[in-house]
């Protein structure tokens, strides 16, 4: 779990992932010569923070695993403003950096409004997050971030292993999105994808508990193809990696952003489930982190 405790501390709120990209690709130049297949990376210029990794000659799936998180950034005086949707709670610990140097803080929530607290003011603009407390159990990790800090450690997992397909590490995931529609261009374009999996992490519900295996989504806020979805599926059940199906009417992903755009490309969100959603303390059962990459590398070996 080291490196999910390194990718777990990086700052890389919406907007500005540029720290975690660099850590990412950082990754990928020292570790992957050691990889079954050595992939072509797609960096830089019109990507900006995004990644795209081309694995063989005839890639079919791509697997999108976005690298930002939720945070805030500084107001006036002593406002914040909310990156994404951060669960506002009293008194928790906020970091950050402006132009005097590292900054920590606590949140203040009063009426629903949230301002911080500090020993000097900081710049206006700043983006601030969680400040990590990485926890390690036998039978659970729990840090802010895991979403999605967990995702992209199962793309990266998963690189490992890989003969055929594609990983995007994607950025703006948790903040009006923006980048995928993007990305989906070059994919559908120049390499003819159309079929995607969301490598992200999902909510422990009455329908879906920790450690009874990764969760599958029917759907959230989107619809995947239903005839994707049920291959999908069918390929689940044949395999001996323990999976739950998730019903859902709200919340989103990079998936969202590919129904909504313009390129055919179907697509699954298949994740663990955390409790504590966006705050310090989200939490997800090793299990199902197991099934998580297991499922990945079995259905990328069949799609």
């Amino acid at each position: 779990m080291e490196l999910l405790r390194k990718l777990c501390s990086i700052h890389a709120p919406s907007a500005d992932e540029g720290a975690m990209t660099a850590f990412v690709l950082d990754h990928i130049a020292h570790r992957s010569p050691e990889w079954k297949v050595q992939p072509k990376v797609l960096s830089g210029g019109e990507l900006e923070e995004n990644i795209i990794l081309v694995f063989g000659d005839s890639p079919r799936t791509a697997v999108f695993a976005h690298m930002d998180s939720i945070g805030f950034t500084v107001r006036y005086g002593k406002q914040l403003v909310k990156i994404g949707g951060p669960v506002l709670k009293d008194g928790l610990h906020l970091v950050g950096s402006d132009s005097n140097g590292p900054v920590e803080a606590r949140l203040k929530v009063k009426d629903g409004e949230a301002t911080y607290r500090a020993s000097r003011l900081i710049d206006r603009g700043t983006s601030l997050t969680y400040k990590p407390d990485f926890r390690l159990t036998r039978n659970h990790v729990q840090c802010c971030y895991m979403d999605n800090r967990l995702g992209v450690w199962v793309a990266l997992r998963l690189a490992e292993t890989l003969n055929e397909g594609i990983i995007v590490f994607s950025t703006r995931e948790e903040h009006m999105g923006g980048a995928v529609s993007h990305l989906a261009s070059i994919l559908y374009n120049r390499y003819g994808i159309n079929q995607a999996l969301i490598s992200d992490i999902t909510w422990v519900t009455e329908g879906v508990r920790p450690g009874k295996g990764v969760a599958i989504s029917m759907r959230d806020s989107g619809l995947p193809r239903k005839k994707y979805l049920d291959r999908i599926i069918d390929l689940a059940r044949t395999s001996d990696i323990h999976f739950q199906l998730e019903v859902e009417g709200a919340g989103g992903s990079d998936g969202t952003e590919l129904q909504c755009s313009p390129y055919p490309i179907q697509w699954c969100f298949i994740g663990a489930a955390e409790q504590h959603v966006h705050t310090p303390d989200e939490k997800v059962h090793l299990a199902d982190i197991e099934s998580m990459l297991a499922m990945y590398r079995y259905l990328m070996e069949r799609l």
